[in-house]
């Protein structure tokens, strides 16, 4: 059995290692067609060389039986993240391929709904899987952030930062981390901010258009994290430790019990 289940491990680490192979393929790829400078090359290679170290990190520490194919599409989609992250640091140098950028957003937007459906109709929901897809859609949304910051202004990072912000605010309060109840709203919420920056970043529409489109993005966040914190604050306010019962020693029990009858006996003689 110790045997089968180092080379179950074995195996489960090395998808992520073909991960992060197809990652550095997909830049070579990216750096062939669009001539990819110096930030391009050394974002993706970074974004590469991070995924695969938390990823593996999380794997060993949960040591999954297998990777399973609902992560092996999260990690197709974060592979086409890190192609975006590449594009965005190299449109500072130049200017942005924005047919390709928005192709592989567009396909790693669409990517989000399907890992879900595999891993419910194959019976392989973890935790684990859970996470790596919201760690994923977290880091893609900061990253159209800061592309469209550079037409529309640096408070659309508010979009991708967020997110971060409030991770960063349950360190120092722990009633955030308290789970949320199932909300359709916030999914929906969450899933237009992809859409919306997507659309703002691929600039079809006039600019008046992508900056309404872009705050009714953030509007909505805001909404949906503002209710979530208040849920969380009535929930922690509401859910208080009860006083703790003290127990009475029984000494003290017959001491008041021998008190109470005399004091019954000296009532009776008062009365008569």
């Amino acid at each position: 059995m110790a045997l089968n289940n180092t080379y179950e491990a074995r195996l489960v680490q090395q998808e992520t290692a073909v991960g992060a192979g197809v990652q550095v393929l997909l830049l070579a790829l990216l750096g062939t067609a669009i001539g990819m400078g110096p930030a391009g090359w050394l974002t993706g290679l970074a974004f590469a060389i991070a995924t695969w170290a938390v990823l593996s990190r999380a794997l060993h520490r949960t040591r999954p039986r297998s990777f399973g194919p609902a992560n092996r599409v999260t990690l197709g989609r974060a592979i086409l993240v890190g192609g975006v992250t590449a594009l965005v640091a190299d449109s500072f140098e130049s200017s942005p391929p924005v047919t390709l950028l928005v192709g592989l957003t567009a396909v790693a937007l669409i990517l989000d709904g399907v890992d879900g459906k595999v891993a419910r109709r194959t019976g392989t929901s973890t935790a684990l899987g859970a996470r790596f897809d919201m760690e994923v859609d977290a880091f893609l949304i900061l990253v159209l952030s800061v592309y469209v910051s550079t037409q529309l202004g640096p408070w659309v990072l508010l979009i991708g930062g967020m997110r971060y912000a409030f991770v960063a605010a349950a360190k120092a309060a722990p009633w955030l981390n308290a789970p949320l109840p199932h909300s359709m709203a916030r999914k929906t919420v969450a899933a237009m901010q992809g859409i919306c920056l997507l659309l703002a970043g691929a600039d079809l529409l006039p600019h008046l258009a992508n900056l309404g489109v872009v705050l009714l993005a953030l509007g909505s966040l805001v909404w949906s994290f503002g209710r979530d914190v208040a849920w969380l604050w009535r929930n922690a306010r509401n859910t208080r430790p009860a006083m703790p019962v003290l127990e009475v020693p029984a000494e003290a029990s017959m001491e008041t019990s021998e008190t109470s009858v005399e004091g019954i006996e000296m009532l009776e003689l008062a009365v008569r």
